[in-house]
């Protein structure tokens, strides 16, 4: 499911730096709205230059953190503090923030131009300076020859990009975006998670972004925070949540995933064996966080890291390995997915490239086929 970050890298990334102090830092925060807990004793680092996503699903409690790192919220307790200065009390307007609303909220009787610079007149920056910083602004979001439209008159994607740039001509030193692509169609949204990303990069700005779609979130974000019911499940870069989640819930939230209960019958620094009777076979994982013998837990694979075969692997020995029968078959053009039931009744997802052009699948419905995957592929969870 999951492209790759497209961030660049770097040698040490300020969470890893223990010199670097974080730009933003949430302590503790909770948020209630009568007997209802939206957010609860969320503790947060961000550090500067960041394009963070804030991910969860409905009702999770990221929408209502946003909020309250705009002003627009008050923290029922906690307290959260941008570069160093305590927000409690400050009105949003005052401070160093600015926010990109989903709905983009452009004022359709004014031109681009227009749009971008209000919030520079209401604030009484002279009339050359406004300008230029909105002629520089356009620039940098592809849209210098569109200065004298109106809203009505340009794409979807081009009033995101007319919005992005009045929340950026001011230069806020953080920006948050709630849910900022979420009108585009899928191609345009593709492209312009590109593009945020560039200006981002350029600017320097940090970036706080709000949204439930996963591959939005793994596709931008230097760090992700996935959220549920108002508590934060785990923090770290796409790869580590995508590879190595924490729990069965993050597991399950970020794409596609087989999950196969079991014990513990040996455990050690580098490996565990665990007994499953769902998958129908020993599962070896040499990554596995020790754990007592006997301890129930689940073993957790990705689609994408299943190999799918007519012939059963020559080393398989019992470990790493099933048979099954193929119930679905899903053509994508560049991955085709099978459904795979195994004789405990398990049925087990399998993602595979399409490498080769072909009117005919070399397996098909109905076909009994062996499914392995190697000792790195599986992570241990705690049932």
């Amino acid at each position: 499911m999951a492209g790759q970050p497209l961030r660049k890298p770097t040698r040490l990334e300020p969470w890893q730096d223990a010199g670097q102090a974080p730009y933003v830092r949430i302590e503790k925060v909770t948020k209630t709205f009568g007997d209802f807990v939206a957010v609860d004793e969320v503790s947060l680092s961000i550090y500067r230059n960041e394009f963070f996503a804030l991910l969860g699903g409905s009702g999770s409690g990221k929408t209502t953190l946003l909020r309250m790192l705009a002003g627009f919220e008050q923290p029922t307790e906690g307290k959260i503090f941008i570069d160093g200065v305590d927000m409690s009390g400050i009105p949003p307007y005052e401070r160093p923030v600015n926010m990109m609303f989903q709905s983009y909220a452009l004022f359709p009787h004014m031109t681009v131009e227009q749009n971008v610079a209000f919030g520079l007149k209401q604030d009484n920056v002279p009339r050359a300076e406004i300008r230029d910083r909105v002629a520089e602004m356009l620039e940098m979001v592809q849209l210098g020859a569109f200065g004298k439209r109106q809203p009505h008159q340009l794409s979807g994607g081009q009033r995101q990009r007319v919005a992005l740039a009045r929340s950026l001509v001011k230069r806020p030193k953080l920006l948050l975006l709630d849910e900022p692509l979420g009108a585009l169609d899928k191609k345009l949204r593709e492209k312009t998670q590109f593009e945020l990303v560039n200006i981002q990069e350029k600017l320097g700005v940090t970036f706080i972004v709000v949204t439930h779609d996963q591959e939005e979130a793994m596709t931008m974000s230097s760090r992700i925070a996935v959220m549920n019911h108002g508590v934060i499940a785990q923090v770290g870069t796409p790869t580590e949540i995508y590879e190595y989640p924490h729990s069965r819930f993050v597991a399950e939230f970020i794409g596609s995933i087989n999950m196969f209960e079991g014990r513990v019958v040996e455990s050690a620094a580098d490996h565990a064996l665990i007994a499953s009777e769902e998958a129908g076979c020993e599962l070896y994982i040499s990554h596995a966080t020790p754990a007592p013998t006997g301890t129930p837990v689940v073993v957790a694979i990705r689609p994408e890291k299943i190999a799918l075969s007519k012939e059963e692997s020559p080393d398989a020995a019992g470990r790493n390995s099933a048979k099954g029968v193929v119930r679905e078959i899903a053509y994508l053009g560049d991955v085709s997915i099978y459904l795979v039931e195994l004789p405990t009744g398990k049925t087990v997802r399998v993602t595979a490239p399409n490498v080769t052009r072909r009117t005919e699948m070399p397996i098909t419905w109905g076909d009994e086929v062996y499914l392995s995957w190697r000792p790195f592929a599986g992570v241990v969870l705690a049932q």
